[in-house]
C-alpha cells in the first residue's frame, strides 16, 4: 500500500485476499462457514523477543554505571559552581540551591572503583554542607 499525501492510501497493485494481519483474513463468499474453517494463531514469539530486548536494555553494565556516576558528580560540581558565582555576585542563589538539591537527590550509581566512590562521597558531602549553610542563612534573624 502506498500513501500519497492527504488524499489517503492508494490501492495496492494486483489482486489479493483481504488480510488484516498474518493470522486473520476476511472470508470470501465461496469459503466454508466459520464453524468449519480452521484459523491459525500467530506465535507469541514476537512479544517474547521484544520483552527480551527491553530486559537487556534495562541491564546496566559496569561502564554505564561508572559513566552515570561521573556525570552525576560533574553535575553536582557544576551546581556548586553556580551557587558560588551567585553568592559572589551578592544574590541569594535560590535557583542554584534548588538545582543543587535536585541533583543531590538523584540516585547515585555505585562503582566498583573505591577511589571514585570516595571522590563522589566528598562531592556529596560538600553539596550537603552548602545546603545546610543555606538553610542556616534562611533561618537567621
Amino acid at each position: 500500500m502506498k500513501v500519497t499525501g492527504p488524499s489517503g492510501p492508494a490501492p495496492a497493485q494486483g489482486s489479493r485476499a483481504s488480510r488484516a494481519s498474518a493470522g486473520f483474513s476476511v472470508p470470501s463468499q465461496g469459503s466454508p462457514s466459520p464453524a468449519t474453517a480452521t484459523t491459525s494463531a500467530s506465535a507469541p514469539s514476537a512479544v517474547t523477543d521484544v520483552s527480551a530486548l527491553m530486559a537487556l536494555q534495562g541491564v546496566d553494565d559496569a561502564t554505564e554505571r561508572r559513566r552515570r556516576a561521573i556525570r552525576r558528580g560533574g553535575g553536582l560540581l557544576d551546581r556548586l559552581e553556580e551557587l558560588k558565582l551567585a553568592l559572589l555576585m551578592g544574590e541569594a542563589g535560590e535557583g542554584a540551591l534548588d538545582r543543587l538539591t535536585r541533583t543531590l537527590r538523584e540516585e547515585r550509581p555505585v562503582d566498583a572503583d573505591a577511589e571514585l566512590n570516595n571522590l563522589l562521597d566528598q562531592i556529596d558531602l560538600r553539596a550537603a554542607v552548602e545546603l545546610a549553610k543555606a538553610d542556616l542563612r534562611r533561618s537567621a534573624p
